[in-house]
């Protein structure tokens, strides 16, 4: 069986649920900028690669002096942390730019990778999924009901809704 690379965009995760949970919340700095609640059932997400094929690559991206609370769920699950420091308050996309470029060379240096599962909703993973179906990878998406952009969604061969992932049955 193939293995499997799991990339996460970590805060686009966490920021998804606490919009969930309290719409506008987490764009106000002073929520923004301090120690996060833990909103992500880690391990949820890592059965679901898990059952892909074998993890190779267990990777997660975010600004981490914030979520020193998710330190031993992360550890547990052998999740490699990617620290971001973003060069002002209101930097965007630098979890993006960075998960793409490594997912791309990793699937460049790594012919035994089949399927790339990719945490996160925006669509700025499009370019990333076409070339990772071009490169003849699998491509498995996984973000918010709410806050996915459709069409990155659509871009993968298989997409999960988080919320799903919680549920008896798990992975629809």
């Amino acid at each position: 069986m193939p293995n499997t690379a799991l990339y996460w965009d970590f805060e686009n995760l966490h920021a998804g649920l606490c919009e969930e949970k309290d719409p506008g919340a987490y764009a106000r700095p002073d929520n923004r900028f301090k120690p996060q609640e833990p909103l992500v059932d880690v391990r949820a997400v890592v059965d679901l690669a898990a059952s892909l094929g074998p993890i190779a690559i267990n990777r997660a991206y975010c600004n981490w002096q914030f979520f020193g609370r998710y330190r031993d769920t992360l550890l547990h699950h052998a999740i490699e942390l990617v620290q971001l420091f973003p060069p002002g308050g209101t930097a965007k996309n630098g979890a993006d730019i960075r998960l793409c470029l490594d997912a791309a060379e990793d699937v460049a240096r790594f012919a035994h990778i089949g399927t790339v599962v990719i945490v996160g909703g925006d669509s700025d993973f499009l370019p990333l999924s076409q070339k990772l179906k071009a490169a003849g990878r699998r491509v498995v998406g996984v973000g918010t009901r709410q806050a996915t952009n459709p069409h990155w969604a659509a871009s993968c061969h298989e997409f999960h809704y988080y919320e799903t992932l919680l549920q008896p049955g798990g992975a629809t």
